[in-house]
């Protein structure tokens, strides 16, 4: 017998859609509460998750505006909590917890988690889980590029009380704060977090009070039961079939050049969605690994995309099979492997590929791979307001993270300069409250030309950012990315987008290109830094683009006049650039069209040292070789990337290449 949405349903419709929509108030309600309270401007900029979890530690409901990266981790941190306490569980109790080896991401998130009990019965969790700007560890913001293990990367909190029974354990929290470089904020960060939990425990004893808390138990377990029959029904409508496809990360700092394999395999039968992660490589030389929860994460995510009408919860998670392989690798990385960095590494490209095969499965919601989530971060001592000589002043940390571009679809192009795959809730952090708050003052912040990658649909277009420093001393800088190499890709024939990476006083003589991935670079007042963020990658044949949209997209500004030439075929006349009267060449651009057609396919076959010539000699740019010849430079020498090139090509071969007619 097939399986509906009302199969296990007990409550009467009415009921459980009060009861289902008042757990999404009760969590979101949490939410707001951690906005009016934070202290850091990290988790004000919506760097957190809020959930409630029935007495299992299930997640029976998350927020509307919360990060992907914490969806299907939130219950594997009550589950530790649970397991750590057993029937030591008390009301008036929370606990915290960000041990990335019991289903939590990394260091910096850090979960907070109130028991919720009726009638001296334990019924629910409350949680919080919110990213501390500082976890301590070897660098300032605790992004330790280099870190092999987890010892250096922040202080890990395995399950512990912090309130017990109402009584706040002060030793405790300040012990844990006492390893941070800012603990007041931390401090702040914690009571707050703390405290919103107490908000969503409110709203669940008010419907105890006028349900009951039988009808309260039956609808947290409904809800999730509603979650899982509505996936298994859909699944079972779909082909049976398996799908596999590869995503990489940049490259193995323990292993020199040569990208990373994640690979992702799904397959459906009746009813039932299973993936496997099975043949993603060994665990890296630095900190770009996933645990399990943040990889269980990844395919959840990816999945729930997809399925964009059903609430978060476990029952999603009970309606697919995830195998992530065995512990020592990328994607279930292990004590002691440092896995900080997850959300660059595989998270990222687990997402991305889930997104791949589902647009084979499901045509209708296709979409290219996305920008790579990136964090810039600035730490050492402000010297603004220096009262007397030799002093250091106060420290800060000065945590950036930036808007780009999704992948173009069926029938649209990307969105543009918005939040990231990583979460779709995230704020872009105000550049007034970091200018008031850290030594760094910011110089632009706009729309990067020709970052959409082309495509029939285009992907959606970037930004750079750009920054001075001014007042400080003994002042750091590291950089979390990816996609330096492995350039944000296309599908269905789109191309790539652009390489990501940090340039110091670019076009000066002191000009350094500090790449994707670095950790504790020293820089001083006066240093200049910019970083691009990718767009998203093309959505079928940029030669099949509608010339009047390439048109549109030049007076836009989010393609230039040579790119729209050298990527769509579109012969582009600027008749008064003042006032965006552009006119497009009929003729001229169904001529190069009809050109580009016949010599395309043979420059992916080119000589790869020969093309990276022609680059060191300024005959080609870096889109010209990661578009049209699939060759990959680092970027800084111009030296050529052998082995990273054949699987660049490799990629672009399947996702490009073979789909051109």
């Amino acid at each position: 017998m097939s399986i509906t949405p009302t199969s296990r349903r007990t409550l009467d419709p009415v009921t459980f859609e009060v009861l289902k929509n008042a757990f999404a108030t009760s969590v979101n309600l949490m939410s707001e509460q951690i906005l009016r309270t934070c202290y850091s401007f990290v988790i004000y900029s919506r760097d957190f998750s809020s959930a409630l979890c029935d007495a299992e530690g299930n997640t029976v409901m998350q927020g509307s505006q919360d990060i992907a990266v914490h969806v299907g981790t939130l219950h594997f941190q009550c589950k530790a909590v649970l397991e750590e306490f057993g029937d030591d569980i008390h009301e008036g109790d929370v606990f915290a917890v960000n041990d990335p080896y019991m289903g939590g991401t990394h260091m910096n998130d850090v979960s907070f988690i109130r028991p919720i009990f009726a009638e001296g019965e334990l019924i629910a969790f409350a949680q919080n889980k919110g990213h501390w700007a500082d976890a301590g560890g070897s660098v300032p913001g605790s992004f330790d590029v280099s870190a092999k293990t987890f010892y250096s990367e922040g202080i890990r909190i395995t399950p512990v009380r912090i309130w017990s029974q109402g009584h706040y354990l002060k030793d405790v929290a300040k012990m844990i704060a006492s390893n941070t470089r800012d603990p007041e904020i931390v401090i702040g960060d914690l009571e707050a977090q703390a405290e919103a939990t107490a908000v969503c425990e409110r709203e669940v004893l008010r419907l105890v009070d006028k349900y009951g808390v039988d009808t309260i138990r039956t609808a947290l377990r409904e809800v999730q039961d509603y979650v899982e029959d509505i996936v298994r029904a859909r699944a079972k409508e779909l082909p049976d079939g398996e799908w596999s496809t590869v995503d990489y990360i940049d490259y193995d700092p323990a292993h020199g050049e040569g990208m990373v394999p994640v690979k992702v395999t799904m397959r459906i039968k009746d009813d039932q969605i299973s993936y496997s992660l099975d043949g993603s490589a060994p665990a890296v030389g630095s900190f770009l690994n996933a645990g399990y929860g943040s990889a269980f994460s990844g395919v959840v995510a990816g999945t729930k995309t997809f399925f964009p009408d059903v609430p978060l919860n476990s029952g999603l998670y009970r309606a697919l099979d995830i195998d992530l392989g065995k512990e020592g690798t990328v994607v279930n990385a292990g004590i002691p492997h440092a896995v900080t960095g997850f959300c660059s590494g595989p998270y990222e490209k687990i997402m991305n590929a889930v997104f791949e095969i589902w647009s084979t499965v499901n045509q209708e919601r296709a979409i290219a791979c996305s920008f790579n989530l990136e964090y810039l971060l600035i730490g050492g001592w402000d010297t603004r307001e220096v009262k007397q000589s030799g002093g250091k002043g106060a420290y800060f940390m000065w945590y950036d993270w930036m808007a780009g571009g999704w992948g173009g679809r069926t029938d649209r192009d990307g969105s543009g300069a918005t939040a990231p795959v990583f979460g779709t809730g995230l704020a872009v952090q105000p550049i007034e409250g970091q200018e008031r708050l850290s030594p760094v003052i910011t110089s632009h912040h706009s729309v990067v030309t020709d970052s959409g990658g082309p495509g029939k649909f285009r992907g959606g277009v970037g930004v750079s950012k750009g920054g001075t420093l001014t007042d400080c001393t003994d002042t750091v800088m590291s950089y979390c990315c990816d996609r330096s190499r492995n350039v944000t890709w296309g599908i269905n024939g789109g191309l790539p987008s652009t390489p990501q990476g940090v340039w110091l006083n670019r076009d000066t003589p002191d000009e350094e290109f500090l790449g994707a991935l670095f950790s504790n670079h020293t820089i001083r007042p006066g240093d200049v830094f910019e970083r691009p963020s990718a767009g998203g990658g093309g959505f079928g044949d940029p030669l099949d683009r509608d010339l009047n949209d390439v048109l549109e997209d030049v007076i836009d500004g989010y393609v230039s006049i040579e790119r729209a030439a050298k990527d769509y075929g579109a012969v582009i006349n600027a008749i008064d650039p003042e006032i965006d009267h552009y006119e497009v060449d009929q003729d001229a651009s169904a001529s190069l069209r009809e050109e580009l057609r016949s010599t395309r396919a043979a420059k992916i076959t080119e000589d790869a040292e020969s093309v990276a010539q022609r680059f060191r000699d300024g005959e080609l740019d870096i889109l010209d070789l990661v578009r049209h010849y699939g060759v990959i430079l680092d970027w800084a020498t111009g030296e050529l990337l052998p082995t990273t090139t054949q699987q660049y090509r490799e990629q672009l071969q399947r996702r490009s290449l073979s789909h051109w007619g």
